[in-house]
């Protein structure tokens, strides 16, 4: 376990499922802290994680990456395949404003854990439970998060790293960036989805 998570308590985070066909349902995490560009969001990330993002890379359509190893050219496909598909279910719902690839930035981080309660391979980041303390997914003041939002102005967001399963990576990205979509398009559907605490999960649009 990271060291950042006896520090827990700093963010406020909201609980989404993530309920895909290649992985048992996971949660997914959005702090919800905004920073400013550059430094404040890398700081940010280094504090949620306790991780040193040391490697930087750009995904072939234009998506920034910070990372604590060398990303996998996988990894980079699977990123850029996950702003894909939320980029065009996203222009389904006539939303338009930050869909482009190079507006996004995506921190990868080492996983706390890289396997579920059900033995699968589930690369997750632990995270303070906050408001879902005591629930299903309290594993003792943190949980399990999928991935997270960083900032939400400048659209950076985090997912665990991955070495297979490059699909699970694609759909991490995908449903990150609903929240990102959803806050500079429609401020009512974000406020009203940030929080899945009370049920609900991803994807949001369809």
């Amino acid at each position: 376990m990271k060291t950042f998570v006896k520090n827990r308590s700093s963010f406020s985070i909201a609980l989404c499922f993530v309920c895909v066909a290649t992985f048992a349902a996971a949660p997914e995490f959005f702090a919800q802290r905004r920073t400013n560009a550059g430094g404040r969001v890398l700081r940010a990330a280094e504090n949620i994680s306790g991780d040193r993002f040391e490697y930087q890379a750009v995904t072939p359509r234009g998506a920034r990456i910070l990372s604590v190893s060398r990303p996998h050219a996988e990894t980079l496909r699977a990123i850029d395949e996950g702003l894909t598909q939320l980029f065009a279910v996203a222009r389904k719902n006539n939303y338009r404003s930050r869909t482009n690839h190079s507006d996004y930035t995506i921190f990868i981080a080492r996983p706390d854990r890289t396997q579920n309660r059900q033995g699968g391979y589930s690369p997750d980041i632990a995270v303070g439970a906050a408001q879902y303390a005591g629930g299903r997914y309290d594993q003792g003041g943190y949980v399990y998060a999928a991935g997270m939002v960083v900032a939400l102005e400048t659209c950076a967001f985090m997912i665990a790293e991955h070495n297979q399963n490059w699909s699970r990576v694609s759909d991490a990205v995908r449903f990150e960036g609903e929240h990102l979509v959803l806050y500079h398009n429609d401020p009512a559907r974000f406020q009203a989805t940030r929080d899945h605490s009370r049920g609900g999960g991803h994807p949001i649009m369809k």
